[in-house]
């Protein structure tokens, strides 16, 4: 069956299916004015689901943790974000759910009055890192905006609370470089926009544990590298203790295992994506065909 061209996305919003740019929020709605949302974001990468059902827990939780709640059931939520998929034609695709909290219903400050809601939409392949820089390895800084304090917000929960993130990427864009890796008022490295990091000394794979979202992605390095013999530590780990690494990877949805060449003035495996991390990047990939990760989007029916 010949698929319809890919579209600029598909959303879907009050029981709607509809363009993604026709897809609108009210400008009184919590989930803008006071950034009052959670969401997650799953790939579609060559016409298949990566690991939904991880994305689907994790929205679950975050949901839970910040005491918001939609009607629809897992089930129904894994049906219309596959809907989206198929209705936009796209064999690579940026999916999202999202969960706002809504206006109030009645006169009140207090959340607990808003009626939450489901949103969902699947868009064409959004790079975290233009492709270019993938392959080159990214050129990232610590800037001076330090990540914000996971007492005031859990970075375990997905969010829209991108100050700190948004000041470091102008801070990398005066300095030349691709992005911004945040760390916390202590010194310690936390994640970047859209992405975690792992450092790699010695054989060793070491990922933060702190100030940072517990990525799927994330958590697919931490698999691939044990299969392939590797050690992996999670925990605390300083700038200057990651720039001793030999090699450093980001990874995120948007992109996947992502090469690090350089940090600040630090230059990593020879200023070039290291064996290691194109190892765990092959491998990454290839995962994709497991059955256990893949769930197909059925465009022909």
């Amino acid at each position: 069956m010949t698929l319809p061209p890919p579209s600029d996305g598909i959303a879907w919003m009050g029981g709607d299916y509809l363009p993604l740019a026709d897809a609108k929020i009210g400008v009184t709605d919590w989930g803008l004015v006071r950034s009052d949302a959670t969401y997650d974001v799953v790939s579609v990468w060559d016409g298949a689901f990566f690991r939904l059902e991880d994305h689907l827990t994790r929205f679950e939780a975050s949901m839970a943790k910040l005491r918001l709640s939609v009607p629809q059931s897992r089930d129904e939520m894994r049906e219309i974000l596959t809907e989206c998929v198929r209705r936009s034609g796209l064999r690579r695709s940026y999916v999202a759910m999202v969960c706002l909290r809504g206006v109030p219903t009645r006169a009140s400050r207090m959340p607990g009055a808003c009626a939450n809601y489901f949103v969902a939409y699947a868009r064409p392949w959004v790079w975290v890192f233009p492709e270019a820089v993938v392959e080159r390895g990214a050129h990232l800084v610590v800037p001076q905006s330090v990540r914000i304090p996971p007492e005031s917000v859990d970075p375990r929960v997905k969010n829209y609370h991108w100050g700190d993130m948004t000041y470091g990427l102008f801070e990398a864009e005066d300095a030349g470089a691709d992005s911004a890796l945040l760390a916390d008022a202590d010194g310690f490295v936390c994640e970047g926009p859209g992405f975690n990091v792992f450092a790699i000394k010695d054989g060793v794979a070491v990922t933060p544990n702190r100030g940072a979202l517990e990525g799927i992605t994330r958590q697919t390095a931490i698999e691939v590298c044990r299969d392939l013999g590797m050690t992996v530590e999670i925990r605390p780990i300083s700038v200057d203790e990651f720039k001793e690494a030999d090699e450093a990877f980001a990874t995120t949805t948007g992109g996947g295992i992502m090469p690090i060449r350089r940090l600040d003035d630090r230059v990593f495996s020879n200023d070039a994506p290291g064996p290691k991390t194109m190892e765990i990047a092959r491998t990454y990939w290839a995962w994709h065909d497991r059955p256990e990760f893949r769930l197909d989007v059925p465009y022909g029916v």
